[in-house]
């Protein structure tokens, strides 16, 4: 029999700097943060909004997404762990019998970081004045370029492994916590979401160009959120379960934690392609249109 499955033995170290080691997923975390960057940085200029007000986005961005990341996974997935060992939310570090180990954040959480950015943005526009739903528009124009790079930075970790696929088609991970997907092939899932990520990254820039005017209208971070987090609900029938009480969560309902908690993030992104009332309310208006 022919089989056709891909073995992922692949080293978590990009490069090694004498002692100092640098791993995928923070190179890929770093790339994609960067090339949202460059993509904000060209809507601000073809918007004609001042730069000075563009200079402090990142460390907003950045701040707010790694914070709401890391409390995320803290809170949605070990709340019972790390509410007993507050530190650990905040420092990389774990105390162990030894004492204390440095391990590196070694759990960070999508929707956390979602709702970390929302919150880094608002503050931002408290700051610089500028619409809040022109800032949120045009950093969901860029943020799947993040998530893509976020996830193939998964995918070189090993982590966040799919199910066994039932066929020779799938990824066997040699390098997984997960001993059923050291052995049979598996769903790739990591790729899934960085191949649909960067697709919707294209199809956003394409609505952008043709529909310029509606930035600062909600749409963009509409579709955005809708479209991520839609295909987050989908591909999740296709992942091992994080943690091993969702079993029991999966048994009892059908669905993880990741996909509950990704419906309100659905439903808020359609609100806003939609044009709710708030999107309205908070929007900037159509040149043209009347009070």
């Amino acid at each position: 029999m022919n089989l056709l499955y891909i073995v992922w033995d692949v080293s978590e170290t990009a490069f090694h700097i004498g002692s100092f080691a640098l791993r995928w997923y923070a190179l890929l975390w770093c790339l994609g943060l960067v090339l949202a960057y460059v993509v904000v940085y060209k809507l601000y200029r073809e918007q004609r909004i001042p730069m000075e007000k563009f200079d402090p986005l990142f460390f907003y961005c950045f701040v707010g997404i790694l914070v709401g990341a890391r409390l995320g996974h803290c809170l949605f997935y070990e709340p019972g762990y790390f509410l007993s060992h507050p530190v650990e939310m905040f420092l990389p570090i774990r105390q162990t019998a030894d004492g204390w180990r440095y391990t590196g954040y070694s759990g960070l959480a999508s929707h956390g970081g979602t709702l970390g950015l929302i919150l880094a943005l608002w503050l931002y526009v408290r700051r610089t004045k500028l619409n809040i739903m022109r800032v949120v528009d045009n950093i969901a124009i860029a943020t799947p370029l993040t998530a893509c790079c976020i996830r193939l930075g998964n995918l070189m970790n090993s982590e966040i492994v799919g199910k066994p696929t039932g066929s020779d088609y799938g990824f066997i991970f040699p390098n997984s916590s997960e001993a059923f997907s050291r052995a049979l092939p598996c769903h790739p899932a990591q790729l899934y979401e960085a191949a649909a990520y960067l697709a919707f990254f294209f199809v956003g820039w394409w609505l952008y160009r043709r529909f310029r005017d509606r930035v600062g209208t909600g749409f963009f971070f509409g579709w955005c959120l809708s479209s991520i987090f839609l295909f987050r609900f989908v591909v999740e029938f296709f992942k091992a379960v994080q943690e091993p009480w969702e079993l029991r969560m999966v048994s009892a309902i059908g669905l993880n934690q990741g996909q509950l908690l990704s419906i309100p993030f659905v439903v808020l992104g359609l609100y806003c392609m939609l044009g709710g009332k708030w999107c309205r309310r908070l929007g900037e208006r159509p040149a043209g249109r009347k009070a």
